[in-house]
């Protein structure tokens, strides 16, 4: 690897380092770090913090200006090629290219096809402009963007907690606790980068769970949102408390839910909510990352549906046996085991006592 590749690549881990700053709090916008060099020395950084303020690429030009630093003939290193197109904040290749930068490097294209075309701005302008390192990385961060611009849904990530024997309660129901407190709290954080939380009316009249995150700082709450075919969900269930909650139903609204509730009525050809059309529904909302804590009744919904991108499961080392309740429960058992899904291994890491495991669907990993 050449000094050039190793140092665009040091730079380039810095500027994903800052966009994961932005974690929680970018959606629905993509998260996004910058970070400007010239002759190795690093003149301006900065993320996107939020929907409606500046850009990554802003944030960076000014923080190099508030530190006196002229940057005409640098490197702009950013995760996101740099937007070409008016929404709540103008072009960020108007700005790079009126600071003179002489050089971009991104991490990966906007698939966004309502700003995409900012490299081609930025080479039109004359300055070079190169895709590469960090590619993956940066896609990790944006995978729920990157769904819902490309495929108009959310990224869906499953979310459980089980046995080593696969079971994620006792044949009553009783589920609290089977990890530790230092998975329940990982497990906050990645509620907290969601933009909604999905469960089914099953796990809240038997739960009663908030859904709120807790467990880890952020400024907002994610959407909660409920898939209640004949609207049994009671307007005292604690997760009604608070902003409220959107709730998919294949009938009418309960009348007995608080104003701040939004139903929405969604059925399919056999009187359940249509799962694919919620999920268009979802994504026509700008929700990103969808984090799913259900029963295994609509787990098994959902992987039918092949709607299920990504498995995160806290396995503990505990042995429940049977008869008790599985992770995901399917209408019809398969016939053969070519038609399982097929996951592929992600990321394998010990939390506390448990350890977490997260699992991609092939065909989203593809995708």
């Amino acid at each position: 690897m050449t000094a050039v590749a190793v140092a665009d690549r040091a730079h380039m881990d810095r500027a994903l380092d800052l966009a994961a700053r932005g974690l929680f709090t970018t959606s629905p916008n993509p998260r996004v770090g910058c970070v400007i060099v010239r002759d190795g020395v690093v003149l301006g950084e900065g993320f996107h913090v939020q929907p409606g303020a500046a850009h990554a690429e802003v944030n960076a030009l000014v923080d190099a200006r508030a530190k006196g630093h002229a940057v005409q003939g640098a490197t702009l290193y950013v995760t996101l090629e740099p937007c070409n197109h008016h929404g709540r904040t103008p072009p960020c290749v108007d700005a790079v290219i009126a600071a003179g930068i002489a050089r971009v490097v991104a991490a990966m294209a906007d698939p966004d096809p309502v700003a995409s075309g900012g490299a081609q701005r930025l080479r039109a302008a004359g300055i070079a402009v190169e895709f590469g390192p960090g590619a993956a990385a940066a896609l990790e961060l944006n995978r729920g963007f990157v769904s819902r611009v490309v495929r108009g849904r959310p990224w869906v990530r499953v979310k459980v907690a089980s046995s080593l024997d696969g079971r994620t309660a006792l044949v009553n129901g009783e589920s609290q606790w089977i990890t530790g407190a230092a998975a329940r709290a990982d497990g906050h954080a990645w509620r907290a980068r969601a933009c909604a939380v999905l469960t089914g009316v099953g796990t809240v009249l038997h739960d009663d769970p908030r859904l709120t995150v807790r467990d880890v700082e952020t400024t907002r709450q994610p959407l909660r949102v409920i898939v209640d075919r004949h609207g049994e969900t009671p307007a005292s269930a604690r997760i009604l408390d608070g902003a409220g909650a959107l709730i998919f139903t294949a009938g009418t609204r309960n009348n007995a839910w608080p104003a701040s509730v939004e139903a929405f009525v969604l059925p399919d050809a056999n009187e359940r909510v249509d799962l694919p059309a919620m999920m268009r529904e979802l994504g026509a909302r700008a929700i990103n990352e969808l984090h799913v804590e259900a029963g295994a009744k609509l787990n098994g919904a959902l992987l039918d549906a092949g709607l299920v991108d990504e498995v995160l499961m806290y396995v503990a080392p505990r042995v429940i046996g049977d008869p008790a309740r599985g992770v995901f429960a399917r209408p019809q058992a398969l016939a053969s085991l070519d038609a399982a899904e097929a996951f592929a291994w992600h990321d394998v890491q010990r939390v506390g006592d448990d350890v977490r495991l997260r699992l991609v669907r092939r065909v989203a990993e593809a995708a």
